[in-house]
């Protein structure tokens, strides 16, 4: 499990060109079949790739300059600059310099390419049709009136009235151009990217979040879909929060969306299920029941749970889409109503196992407890890296884990969680690189319910080297976990 975000390279953050390629290459010499992505959507507020400006549209920082340049889509000049507009701390992503950066660099790309390549931006609007002139004007007005909520908006904008956006259009006629041009830009190489992949015999797990960000396109087209009685997304006191988790984003209104028979749900995961090999939908205990807090509540604590749309849901989507390729992420405060629904569908869950070791022996998440229709981590992007999470155990934690290893090696317990999870019965695992390189809580990805400094984490060039790579390749070959 590796975000794009995270990947080496020399733009500040990871991109879809010859870092992301290499980095296949390197998946495939370790005997891997499978590289899980964080969602690919453009960042906002936070910068976390769960908040994002779009659920349909790609991430402008991930679009590779070196690749534009080859393809003769961006002058000498604008690549040159690059060497002075991204020289952070290659560890970590400078999500300022990117705002900054990256713009200036893909308007120079427009200017130098876009009129020769009409005819392929028109046929990728035609493809796209369905959000793509909405998103770029969305995105253009954000511009227009300083990058503030679209709520804060002129009531006129704001509330989408007719005159008002067909002004709009007009004003921004180039500025709306440009945004459309920079996605075009992104599917292309995300294009390239996951056929070079697979043509190495590595599948791409996607990842979708269950909600839209209440700052963005979706919220802002879509608001006769969203509930209207002051509630927002969370969960409960759980693991990672004791006052919850509060993340504000606006829940969706079921009884209009069934009416509907999902329509905007299932042209999203059409969209999704047609960028990946198999798509990890976010949160899946939400359909069976989700979790409601009043908007001006302070923390979690204060929510309620309602009832989701269930499986009436999945099976009216797999009427107009057919088996649906999916991985449901199903952790958090589960019940056996949660557990029906996932037997039901047939998707494959999650099994964590940091969350395994209870001193009691109860968890479900032993791996003696797994079953083969799973997909296992030892972490996940929300979780320490093992070896952070590993020195924060309690005695009685590590003791457990003690007796179930027979015997922590402190040195190497990220690899004893590994061999643990490839030798699983589980028909997936997927293992975050902080822990194929045993790294410390400094690589943790995020931490739920902080709002700075996460996603952040970079691999360094070389640093995914060749004994990494060698001892990955052994232990998935002596369990048999070879496509």
């Amino acid at each position: 499990m590796l975000g794009i975000s995270s990947l080496p390279g020399r733009f500040g953050i990871g991109t879809l060109g010859q870092g992301a390629r290499e980095f296949v290459d390197r998946l495939q010499m370790s005997a891997q079949t499978y590289w899980q992505v964080l969602p690919i959507s453009p960042t906002g507020f936070g910068d976390s790739p769960y908040q994002t400006f779009s659920t349909f549209a790609g991430n402008p920082y991930f679009i590779d300059f070196d690749d534009l340049y080859y393809e003769g889509l961006l002058p000498r000049d604008a690549l040159d600059m690059c060497d002075n507009l991204f020289t952070g701390d290659p560890c970590s992503v400078d999500y300022y310099a990117q705002y900054i950066g990256k713009s200036q660099v893909l308007h120079l790309a427009y200017l130098h390419s876009a009129a020769r390549l009409t005819e392929q931006i028109e046929a990728f609007k035609k493809q796209h049709e369905g959000w793509i002139q909405d998103y770029a004007l969305y995105m253009a007005l954000k511009s227009e009136n300083e990058m503030t909520p679209f709520h804060q908006w002129p009531e006129e904008l704001a509330q989408r009235r007719c005159n008002a956006l067909q002004a709009a259009m007009l004003r921004l006629e180039k500025e709306v151009h440009y945004h459309i041009f920079v996605q075009y830009l992104f599917f292309r190489q995300w294009d390239v990217l996951r056929k070079y992949a697979n043509g190495k015999g590595i599948s791409i797990i996607g990842d979708m979040p269950i909600y839209m960000a209440p700052d963005s396109a979706d919220a802002w087209m879509g608001c006769d879909i969203l509930d209207k009685q002051g509630r927002v997304a969370g969960c409960p006191p759980d693991y990672f929060s004791e006052t919850g988790q509060l993340w504000g984003n606006p829940l969706y209104d079921w009884d209009i969306l069934r009416k509907t028979g999902y329509a905007w749900w299932t042209k999203r995961i059409a969209h999704q299920i047609s960028l990946c090999d198999y798509l990890r939908i976010d949160h899946f205990r939400a359909f069976e029941s989700y979790y409601a807090i009043p908007a001006d509540a302070k923390t979690a604590a204060t929510g309620q749970w309602i009832p989701g749309p269930g499986l009436d849901f999945f099976c009216k989507i797999k009427n107009v889409l057919g088996e649906l390729p999916l991985i449901a992420e199903d952790l958090g405060y589960l019940t056996p109503e949660v557990f029906e629904l996932l037997r039901a569908t047939g998707f494959p869950g999650l099994k964590v196992l940091h969350f395994a070791f209870s001193p009691d022996g109860s968890s479900i998440y032993l791996p003696h407890r797994h079953e083969k229709n799973c997909v296992v981590y030892t972490g996940t992007h929300d979780n320490d890296t093992t070896m952070g999470w590993y020195s924060r155990l309690c005695s009685a934690e590590r003791a457990f884990l003690d007796a179930y290893l027979d015997g922590i090696d402190e040195k190497r317990v990220h690899w004893q969680l590994i061999r643990l999870a490839i030798g699983s019965v589980a028909d997936v695992c997927i293992i975050p690189m902080q822990d194929i390189l045993g790294l410390t809580s400094s690589a943790r990805m995020n931490r739920p319910q902080t709002s700075q400094g996460n996603w952040q984490w970079r691999l360094l060039p070389g640093q995914f080297d060749d004994g990494a790579i060698q001892k990955l390749a052994n232990v998935t070959k002596l369990f048999g976990r070879l496509g």
